[in-house]
């Protein structure tokens, strides 16, 4: 999102959570996470079906933005298809775990930075235009924090969308009577092993560069864009919609951050499956309605006996493991080794950079670009 500037009069209420939300904010966030209008003017758009003028859904964005509510607006890209990216954890002893989430947050490469409840206890998410940069990444992680770092790449997709219907039950205000479009995207009938980046020329991927951090909130997003990119608003719009139906943008739309909205419980389960079922457990998992995601990745024994990973966003611990037994249960996973490793601090939060980093701003400890608006740096606990 390049704008975060409000124009609202009044601040929002100082509680986080969905009770701190206005009606109309609460459709936004909701409804609009994903099939953003590839149209001139997609927020004149959002406007029409919310009954409102489009300057109203433009001040509640940018509004919801500087209060930490909204990310951004604009693409998700799908894992792996624009650029490489892994999942990586350390073990850090707890009297250098700031100063070594600091470190790895000074990464312009990182996206996610969190404090889990482990023996690994930071857990981080790292994107680069290609492998060989990704790698570089990890290894100056490791030489600057003297720490090894347990590189965990995606292996196969079974389901990945942090876009889902938000509980705004404890607003006491019921949504299901509103028309709206789904917003749980429905699980694969199978896995997605991956194919390995897309062949992109130069404008597609000037054009990543330009909307990763998510799109301008002005009436003519698209315009403005290409604009800077000698382009017009029709290539720029073609350009999105050929990657929205090849596959390499999962969503278009509303990026919510989840924890200011409440969910402040999130889980990610791990489980030591036998290879020859992993796949077949896995869409079991990934149909069912609590996981947000859910893939393989690779072992790294003896540390690591692991293979398939599902995260469950809730609003109290009790709900998550509730959730987690009924997964168990219908699964019938009773007997497969696991362990829950929930969330303590957020270090960092933004969208993944695949394009415009510069190498030499890259290197660590001193010299990473800063971040964009976008970003969340915070230390605050999750629970």
């Amino acid at each position: 999102m390049k704008s975060t500037a409000s124009t609202a009069t009044a601040p929002l209420p100082a509680a986080r959570g969905v009770a701190a939300l206005a009606p109309l904010q609460r459709r936004l966030v909701n409804d609009f996470q994903r099939d953003l209008p590839l149209t001139p003017a997609p927020f004149a758009a959002i406007a029409h079906e919310l009954g409102v003028p489009e300057q109203t859904v433009l001040d509640e964005l940018r509004r919801l933005a500087a209060h930490g509510v909204v990310s951004r607006v604009g693409p998700v890209f799908r894992p792996n298809a624009v650029g490489a990216s892994t999942l990586a954890a350390m073990a850090v002893p707890a009297e250098r775990l700031d100063a070594v989430a600091t470190l790895v947050s000074a990464s312009p490469n990182v996206n996610h930075n969190y404090e889990r409840a482990h023996r690994f206890n930071l857990w981080f998410v790292a994107t680069a235009p290609d492998a060989p940069m990704l790698r570089t990444t990890l290894r100056r992680i490791e030489t600057a924090s003297g720490l090894p770092v347990l590189d965990l790449p995606l292996l196969e997709d079974y389901f990945i969308d942090l876009g889902f219907e938000i509980d705004f039950a404890e607003a006491g205000e019921d949504m299901r009577g509103a028309p709206r479009k789904p917003v749980r995207a429905a699980a694969p009938v199978a896995g997605k092993a991956l194919a390995g980046p897309r062949q992109l020329d130069g404008l597609a991927s000037a054009l990543i560069a330009h909307i990763q951090g998510g799109l301008p909130l002005t009436s003519r997003p698209f315009a403005r864009i290409g604009a800077a990119l000698d382009m017009t608003e029709r290539q720029v719009i073609a350009t999105i919609e050929h990657m929205v139906n090849d596959g390499v943008i999962k969503r278009m739309g509303v990026v919510v951050r989840h924890h200011e909205l409440g969910y402040r419980a999130n889980a990610m389960v791990v489980w030591d499956v036998p290879d020859e079922r992993v796949a077949a457990l896995g869409r079991r998992i990934a149909r069912c309605e609590a996981v947000r995601l859910c893939y393989r990745r690779p072992r790294r024994l003896p540390l690591w006996p692991y293979n398939l990973f599902c995260m469950i966003h809730g609003k109290s611990r009790e709900t998550v493991l509730a959730e987690l037994a009924c997964i168990v249960a219908q699964c019938g996973m009773g007997g497969l080794k696991r362990e829950v490793l929930f969330s303590v601090r957020r270090f960092k939060q933004c969208g993944a950079r695949y394009r415009g980093i510069d190498a030499a701003a890259e290197e660590l400890p001193g010299g990473a670009a800063r971040e964009p608006a976008s970003c969340a740096e915070t230390g605050r606990p999750r629970q």
